[in-house]
């Protein structure tokens, strides 16, 4: 008698694998982006180190002007400035940059043609980059504390992170629209991204109050989530205001305000710059821009 032949059992199923289209899978990938971006930059340790290092150098010259003048208030004023920079600036420009990255490692093609969505691969690179330029910005300010006594509480320092975290969302999505220029022009795009960067930089008040600025550009500051993530921070530290004397910090309750606008910048450039790159992506695949190497 022949004894029919058994089917194998059914393979049980990997808890490490995930369906495709599933949430569990999009996080799985965002969190594969944000790998491959610490060991791409873990390859270039060298050049990290030494950018970080001109950053933390940089930011204590500038604070020592203020230490110079024998003014704590304006001391603690360029402090504030050049640790919140060291951060958005760094936020701002891994994101731009994104894109030139994988042209120079070659990978834009395969990242395009990933089986991920483009808010998988954009939210990877995003987190990364805030943890990134988070380490960055820690390190100037423990640096700046070198030379001299920062004069700031604990609690203090713990709500001006959380200003910064909110104001890293409009970053964000700025950073993203950005992005999209790499894109449309390999030979000029990254350095009109420094560009932007630096007129940021400019109408922000990073180092001085905004009122110092010309009158037709103090409009312009109001389109900048630095300039109130440094309002609110301010005055949590005490150094709003004209004069050399301290004022009383304030909570996180009184910058309230300030949050709410920083929470709408996110909440209207992070969809704006996710609907500009992917008609940038869109464009660039169809005219073979992709395919570019120079």
């Amino acid at each position: 008698m022949t004894t029919p032949h058994a089917s194998p059992p059914t393979p049980a199923p990997d808890p490490a694998r995930t369906t495709p289209g599933t949430l569990a899978h999009q996080i799985r990938a965002a969190f594969a982006f944000v790998f491959r971006d610490f060991h791409l930059t873990r390859r270039y340790w060298s050049w990290v180190l030494v950018f970080t290092f001109y950053d933390m150098v940089s930011a204590a010259s500038i604070m020592l002007i203020g230490v110079a003048a024998q003014n704590p208030r304006l001391t603690l004023t360029l402090l504030l400035g050049a640790v919140m920079w060291s951060f958005l600036g760094r936020l701002f420009g891994e994101i731009a940059n994104s894109i030139s990255y994988e042209r120079w490692e070659g990978t834009i093609e395969y990242t395009f043609m990933a089986p991920v969505s483009r808010l998988t691969h954009l939210v990877g690179v995003s987190l990364f980059a805030g943890a990134y330029a988070l380490l960055r910005g820690v390190l100037v300010f423990l640096f700046m504390g070198l030379f001299v006594d920062i004069g700031a509480s604990v609690t203090q320092v713990l709500q001006c992170l959380v200003v910064f975290m909110v104001a890293s969302l409009g970053f964000m999505g700025i950073g993203l629209m950005a992005a999209v220029l790499p894109v449309m022009s390999t030979e000029n795009g990254a350095q009109a991204t420094n560009i932007i960067q630096a007129v940021f930089l400019l109408i922000s008040g990073v180092y001085y109050p905004v009122s110092v600025l010309p009158a037709w550009i103090q409009p312009i500051s109001a389109l900048s989530p630095a300039t109130y993530a440094l309002d609110a921070c301010r005055k949590i530290l005490g150094v709003n205001g004209t004069g050399t004397a301290f004022q009383l910090g304030v909570g996180l309750g009184a910058v309230l305000p300030e949050l709410g606008i920083l929470l709408l910048f996110g909440a209207v450039t992070i969809p704006l710059g996710l609907f500009v790159f992917g008609r940038a992506e869109t464009w660039a695949k169809r005219t073979g821009k992709l395919k570019r190497a120079g």
